[in-house]
């Protein structure tokens, strides 16, 4: 019994060293990863084209010291271990493996339109790893921050007289915003529908500014930052960069937007910018304060990497900020503090993004579909269009519909008065719930019967239902899904369909889902 307790006391004791080593050594991961970077190994195995072998590797890195060339193997596998590049058979016919990418391993590609990389090089440059190494002196002395004890300036005092530092971080700030950007307009891009002016504050070189002015050219954006930190920017016809701080004066327009802004300051700092904002948008009807930030978890997840995410980047902005991430009550907290009232209880009672499940909506967690700029024959009459688009106007709708409730809700409104003035989009919301059920039964119908000439005559009249509800519902060019030109098209198309339908010969064996389409036409 003795040899055995000391056997389970043994087997906890190794636990608990590999847990001590695994936290000392966890820096070797993101540093081998900016090694690779660095090297220029990601863009090697995407400029080669097909799985590459070790050898050919080495041979693509030029600047590979050879007598450091048998420590790349090392190097790869570490790498392949953490997911940012796997392993697949050169050939169907080849048992040999060479690297290809992975998800991760994209977005570290220097000329990928979302590329992390200068984030992570800018995480992991010297200057903003230092800090690290004096956060226990930090919590014995009276610096503002850890950054402050370790470079004896906070980081905006660094930032404004080290401009590589200053380029370093804002590429950095970019990178992420580009990423973040190309999300929030696919999918949230009723927000900024019927603005007439934005500014973008803490808003830096202007990417996400950019975005947003490339996408509503009706709007006008203001990037408001720093003097030091927009001086010589130029902007554009519906773009210009403003100088000054977020403490004293923000720019008037009918949506402030902070970008992970408010996780750099204070509680009190916060407040202050809040109210700046609420002065911002002071007597304009539908005035909005969109916040990008992050909604820390008050129970722990199932999902462990992103629980490690949220606890790192509390961690980060504390080092770098002395600030924290905040969750849902610390966030209406914050609200309430700058007198945003009701609104800051409708943000309090605002649940994460859950996954749509039931009623066909699964569709709602997948991206966002896009409607090509120019429909042809072939894409009109394509399912993967068809459907996109009716998932595209329905995802769309169910956005608009919960943003104007919250709008009513804001200003006061009953829900039941809320749900009243919002009767339109309701209405096209509830048909292009319908018309998408209906063309999903079809296609289910359509697919279970063999190719022959049964099927093409089911797809014609799959196609004529679809393109039909184009045409008719005017939602689809009241809310941009389709230009003009493509709503003449789908008319076009739908002319075409009728004279190939007319002549066909409907067989008795057609599927239920069609006999109900041909009585519904």
């Amino acid at each position: 019994m003795s040899n055995l307790a000391d056997g389970r006391h043994n087997a906890e004791l190794l636990e608990a060293q590999s847990l001590i080593w695994n936290h000392i050594f966890n820096f070797i991961n993101s540093m081998s990863l900016k090694c690779a970077i660095q090297l220029g190994i990601p863009d090697a195995i995407r400029n080669h084209g097909k799985p590459i072998t070790l050898s050919e590797l080495i041979a693509a890195l030029t600047h590979l010291h050879p007598a450091k060339a048998n420590c790349i193997p090392r190097l790869m596998r570490i790498l392949v271990h953490s997911g940012f590049f796997a392993r697949a058979k050169i050939s169907q016919n080849d048992q040999e493996e060479g690297f290809v990418l992975t998800n991760a391993s994209q977005l570290l590609l220097k000329d990928h339109p979302l590329s992390l990389s200068p984030f992570l090089l800018a995480m992991l440059d010297p200057c903003l790893t230092r800090p690290w190494h004096y956060v226990s002196t930090w919590f014995l002395n009276d610096d503002p921050t850890p950054f402050a004890t370790a470079n004896e300036r906070t980081i905006w005092e660094y930032a404004a007289h080290e401009p590589n530092f200053n380029n370093l971080f804002n590429e950095a700030m970019a990178s992420d915003a580009r990423l973040v950007m190309n999300v929030l307009i696919n999918e949230c891009k009723g927000v900024f529908e019927g603005l007439q002016s934005l500014v973008d504050v803490g808003g830096g070189t202007g990417t996400v500014a950019k975005a947003i002015a490339k996408e509503f050219p009706q709007l006008e954006c203001i990037v408001f930052d720093l003097p030091h930190v927009v001086a010589g920017l130029q902007g554009t016809n519906n773009l210009k960069y403003v100088g000054g701080s977020m403490f004293e004066a923000i720019p008037p327009a009918d949506a402030i937007l902070l970008k992970w802004i408010m996780h750099d300051w204070s509680h009190e700092n916060c407040v202050k910018i809040l109210k700046r904002c609420k002065e911002a948008i002071k007597g304009r009807e539908g005035g909005k304060l969109i916040i990008i930030d992050m909604v820390m978890e008050t129970k722990q997840k199932e999902d462990h990497e992103s629980n490690e995410t949220e606890l790192f980047s509390d961690l980060v902005v504390m080092v770098l900020y002395n600030s924290q991430e905040r969750n849902e009550k610390e966030w209406a907290q914050l609200f309430s503090d700058a007198g945003f009232g009701q609104q800051a209880e409708y943000v309090a009672t605002q649940k994460k993004k859950k996954p749509f499940k039931g009623l066909g909506l699964e569709h709602m967690n997948e991206p966002c579909p896009i409607i090509p700029s120019q429909l042809t024959s072939t894409v009109l009459r394509s399912t993967q269009f068809q459907i996109g688009a009716f998932c595209l106007r329905e995802r769309d709708l169910l956005n608009r519909f919960a943003a104007e409730i919250s709008q009513h809700r804001a200003k006061g409104e009953s829900k039941e008065y809320a749900f009243i003035l919002g009767y339109q989009i309701a209405e096209d919301l509830v048909r292009s719930f319908s018309d998408r059920a209906i063309l999903q039964t079809i296609m289910e119908a359509e697919a279970t019967v063999s190719v022959g000439p049964l099927k093409n005559v089911l797809s014609l009249l799959r196609s004529m239902y679809a393109l039909t509800c184009m045409e008719e519902d005017a939602a689809f060019l009241r809310y941009g899904y389709l230009s003009t030109e493509n709503a003449a098209a789908v008319t076009k198309e739908v002319t075409k369909l009728c004279s190939e339908v007319r002549p066909q010969h409907l067989p008795w064996s057609v599927p239920l889902a069609f006999l109900m389409l041909f009585w519904a036409l």
